[in-house]
């Protein structure tokens, strides 16, 4: 029989940097079980005033840029600094078991072994995007905790990586010396989400392409935006392998934060962030809920026949869904969804 979740105690662990008590307090938050979501929110009620004050650093980029391996060097560096650095490693899951099957922490061998480090692989499940549905809600969790730079690092296949700029202060974008067409990687928007970028193993054989290619992107950034006012985004060089040059792009994540304060102001900034997650989590509540009971799914089964065999518009079929759903929507104990 399962332990009852006592979250008081999750509460008061959290809040004395009990490392486990933040391990089982992420494991609530992550659960889709209907009474763990409710367990989830109380807890949050009551740590969210004790986060915000953390450095929130988003990480992605092309494969093989060496992510993980650039986050055990920086966080190493940071920690010598006096930092407490988390990690939220976003893992690829597993289709058939939904786990995580990267295991981050094994690439991050130095950073682990460190008091002052925290690392969290998180399972993507099915979310767009390779952002874990509740990473959010760990970023505040580890920031309760103490920890004062949050590293959310994602999986980096471009798929709405929009979600990772929602939920961080500066986004970080990793490539490699000539890994393709630069303007084509501005095209498909990964890079231009970037508040930063760094060209990374630029050491040996590959330090003069890697200065080639940071010179090519800095020109292409350039064609993002043609106002004359607007930030310029750094293009970096940097060995995450040999330790060089991650002096330098910690400065660039710095003075991007100072920029925000500056233009926006940095709560100004972070609340704006939450109100689009409001709106993010109530759409994406709509939908589990659209698909949430056996009338809906046999419903929406048997219109997708009828749409794709031309027998039904899909203006028509979307109509009848929401006739359906309008209709059960007061038999949802919306609360604890």
């Amino acid at each position: 029989m399962a332990r009852p979740i006592d979250v008081p105690a999750l509460i008061e662990g959290v809040k004395s940097g009990d490392r486990a008590a933040l391990a089982r307090s992420i494991t609530l938050v992550e659960s889709r079980k209907p009474a763990h979501r409710s367990l989830a929110r109380e807890l949050l009620r009551e740590l969210a005033p004790l986060a915000g004050n953390s450095i929130r650093l988003g990480l992605s980029g092309v494969p093989g840029a060496g992510k993980s391996t650039f986050t055990d060097a920086l966080g190493v560096m940071l920690i010598e600094q006096g930092h407490r650095v988390a990690v939220l490693a976003v893992d690829p899951s597993s289709s058939v078991s939904g786990g995580s099957v990267l295991g981050d922490r094994t690439r991050m061998g130095a950073l682990a072994e460190l008091d002052d480090a925290f690392i969290r692989p998180s399972p993507t499940g099915l979310h767009l995007g390779g952002v874990a549905r509740a990473t959010r809600e760990a970023m505040l969790l580890v920031e309760a905790a103490g920890y004062d730079v949050v590293i959310v690092e994602t999986v980096g296949v471009g798929q709405s990586e929009v979600a990772v700029q929602g939920m961080v202060d500066t986004y970080l974008v990793l490539m490699l010396a000539r890994s393709g067409d630069q303007l084509q990687g501005i095209k498909k928007g990964i890079l231009e989400l970037a508040h930063v970028i760094a060209v990374n193993k630029a050491d040996g054989d590959n330090a003069g392409e890697a200065r080639v290619t940071a010179r090519e992107l800095s020109i292409a950034m350039k064609l993002v935006s043609s106002q004359a006012t607007d930030r310029r985004v750094p293009v970096l060089t940097c060995s995450a392998l040999h330790k060089m040059g991650l002096v330098e792009v910690w400065q660039a994540i710095l003075d991007h934060r100072a920029y925000l304060e500056e233009k926006y102001g940095l709560g100004a900034y972070r609340a704006s962030q939450q109100v689009s997650w409001m709106w993010s989590q109530t759409e994406a509540a709509l939908m589990d809920s659209l698909h949430g009971t056996k009338a809906m799914r046999l419903l929406s089964h048997d219109l997708e026949e009828q749409v794709g065999a031309g027998q039904v518009t899909a203006l028509d079929a979307s109509a009848a869904l929401l006739r359906q759903f309008a209709a059960l929507v007061p038999t949802f104990d919306w609360a604890h969804d």
